[in-house]
């Protein structure tokens, strides 16, 4: 299976650890896996212009950063987003890759999907589940699992070790 984690976090430390932990498990299964650091990307949100659905030919008017992405959305099998939690929710950098998933309407191959998150304090991920659920849903991606890594579990071997099994049983 071909496997692309989105990492959205412009710093490499918690959320890398465990979108590293996921490929380091999703290769020791034999899958073929693809970090793309999108939170140091140049990806802007979408316009709603509706350029895609017309002239654009599922093809996006902006010229960014998104251009590097959407060969994991049209090719690979399994889509992860790894993301640190903003204000209750996945930072923008990820929720512009998500969005500008709008020109082709849905991953082409993928059939799967999981959610990776990191944040400083417990408890602050409803919003972050809830908008990867209905995205998941309404794109038809199948979940198979969210972690969530809070204070002190991030980095630590032991949440790292849990990341790596979800990677490992897929």
């Amino acid at each position: 299976m071909k496997i692309t984690i989105f990492n959205g976090s412009p710093r490499i430390v918690n959320t890398a650890a465990m979108a590293e932990a996921f490929a380091d498990g999703a290769r020791s299964a034999g899958h073929e896996v693809e970090i793309l650091h999108v939170g140091k990307m140049n990806i802007a949100g979408c316009l709603g212009c509706e350029f895609c659905h017309t002239e654009g030919g599922g093809q996006c008017i902006q010229k960014d950063d998104m251009a590097k992405l959407m060969p994991a959305y049209l090719e690979s099998d399994m889509i992860v987003y790894a993301s640190p939690i903003y204000y209750f929710g996945m930072n923008a950098q990820t929720m512009a890759a998500m969005q500008r998933m709008y020109c082709i309407g849905k991953p082409v191959k993928a059939t799967k999907a999981a959610l990776l998150l990191s944040s400083g304090s417990p408890g602050v991920y409803d919003g972050a589940i809830a908008t990867y659920k209905a995205m998941t849903s309404y794109v038809g991606l199948k979940d198979m699992g969210i972690i969530t890594a809070a204070g002190l579990e991030n980095g630590a071997e032991g949440k790292l070790a849990e990341v790596r099994d979800l990677a490992a049983s897929l």
